[in-house]
């Protein structure tokens, strides 16, 4: 598929397709955000065609818009659109977008390769704009099994542009794909003063909506060393003046460090390493994912060395920036002082010394956690297979385990960290997922899988049992499957 998306098609086809209980959706997806979008998409190009539906709470698509500070860039190359790497002639690509933009020659002569994060925001609401089956202002309140009818009930409720209750509905379907995301997680110590309203303490997730409050605030303090961090950090201090920048950056990590950019590096957000990640047991994986914080929680190299610019250029005129960066640092209580000012209470894990820090704002760059959905299949959790943790059991094709009475399949993106390694948020591998979901849930293969994707072999091969008589080196490993 070539052609240009029109604006003009059908976005109520996934409704007239599937609305009726005697002609159920093949799938339904709960959330729209970059991975099911990416899924989305590419069901849009299965030859002979997919009944889906997906419904989204938020009145339009949206990913991250806090965070889209102005230079800001992806992490990952314009390669890791939503379809590419699965099927780069879909029309739902990024290089179509800009076609269809008139935008091309410029991007061909721009020569980057890491695009803005504000133009894949406005990439990802081009497809949602054009994409039929999309529902937004649709909130998703349970899901059972229906055993009489051997299908999934997806009840919702349409909301109008306030947000508020319009009408319910339901939707019957074979599949469920399950893509709510993320949401910002806020350490318990400074969960009272980010719920408070009168203290200055927010999310990096909220950064621009508080911008202009936070740059008239005497004293800041950003806490989190992550890409959020660092962009946060770079972007406050830019706009404070030489010698009195006033800035705290403190995070619990040992050192800012930079992400693991290598190219064998890179090579852990491959199917490769996902298929390995999956195999291995259990408790191995779970020791292993906190280990390898490096490879999703580090700083860019370039983020990096323009702080390390502007804090030298600040040095010049004699004298050093009042900027103050901090790892090591855990924040072990927090409460307000007066009405304004918040008292965090600090301390140091390698010296084990504390000490207080008085701030005027305080901003969060604590990362992301798996938003919650026991709720929301409270109707499954008689079917649903658990691991020892109580976390849900997810085979290597991305599908909750249920019990055999169940005979439609629930998949998940973006809620299998436990189970597919530190590739579960990575946008370079939202294609290939979305692409073995599709496969799965058609029996068939209408994205053909890529046998390697690594130079990198993560573990060595079982030998097949060995006849007495074959000396061990004669005799061949056992290939992967």
């Amino acid at each position: 598929m070539t052609g240009t998306p029109a604006p003009e098609r059908d976005q109520a086809r996934g409704h007239e397709l599937g609305q009726e209980a005697d002609q159920p959706h093949d799938l339904v997806g709960i959330g729209i955000g970059p991975f099911n979008l990416s899924l989305a998409a590419l069901a849009d190009g299965v030859h002979g065609g997919l009944c889906t539906a997906f419904y989204e709470q938020r009145p339009a698509f949206t990913w991250h818009p806090g965070l889209l500070i102005e230079g800001a860039t992806l992490q990952v190359p314009f390669l890791a659109d939503l379809v590419t790497l699965a099927d780069p002639a879909s029309p739902w690509s990024f290089l179509n977008y800009l076609r269809a933009r008139e935008r091309l020659f410029p991007f061909y002569f721009a020569e980057k390769f890491h695009i803005l994060r504000a133009e894949y925001e406005a990439y990802c609401r081009w497809v949602s704009d054009n994409l039929p089956g999309l529902h937004f202002g649709h909130q998703i309140d349970a899901v059972r099994w229906s055993p009489e009818r051997a299908l999934f009930e997806v009840d919702f409720t349409q909301l109008d542009k306030d947000g508020e209750a319009e009408a319910l509905g339901r939707a019957y379907t074979r599949h469920i794909v399950l893509g709510v995301g993320t949401e910002p997680y806020v350490p318990e110590p400074l969960r009272p003063l980010a719920d408070a309203p009168t203290v200055p303490v927010i999310h990096s997730a909220d950064y621009l909506d508080h911008r202009e409050r936070l740059l008239g605030a005497e004293h800041i303090t950003v806490i989190g060393s992550g890409q959020s961090g660092a962009e946060v950090f770079l972007d406050l201090l830019r706009e404070r003046p030489a010698g009195a920048e006033r800035i705290h950056w403190l995070t619990r990590t040992d050192a800012f460090a930079p992400m693991e950019y290598s190219k064998l590096g890179l090579e852990h957000f491959t199917p490769d390493y996902t298929r390995y990640f999956h195999a291995l047991p259990e408790q191995t994986r779970d020791g292993l994912v906190p280990r390898q914080w490096q490879l999703h929680k580090g700083i860019d190299a370039d983020t990096i060395a323009a702080i390390h610019d502007e804090l030298y250029r600040r040095t010049l005129r004699g004298g050093w920036p009042d900027a103050v960066l901090t790892p090591g640092v855990s924040v072990r209580t927090a409460g307000r002082v007066a009405t304004t000012k918040v008292e965090l209470h600090l301390e140091h894990g390698q010296q084990g010394t504390r000490s207080r820090l008085t701030t005027d704002a305080v901003v969060l760059a604590t990362g992301y956690r798996e938003r919650p959905v026991d709720r929301m299949l409270a109707g499954l959790d008689p079917y649903l297979r658990r691991d020892s943790s109580g976390r849900h059991r997810i085979d290597e094709e991305f599908r909750l385990l249920l019990d055999p009475a169940v005979t439609g399949s629930v998949y998940v993106q973006n809620a299998e960290k436990h189970t597919h390694g530190v590739g579960a948020p990575d946008l370079g591998l939202a294609a290939w997922r979305s692409s073995r979901i599709l496969n799965s849930l058609t029996g068939k293969e209408p994205y053909p899988m890529p046998r390697r994707t690594a130079f990198t072999s993560f573990g060595l091969e079982r030998e097949q049992a060995r006849p007495a008589h074959v000396p061990a080196g004669l005799l061949p490993l056992v290939e992967r499957t």
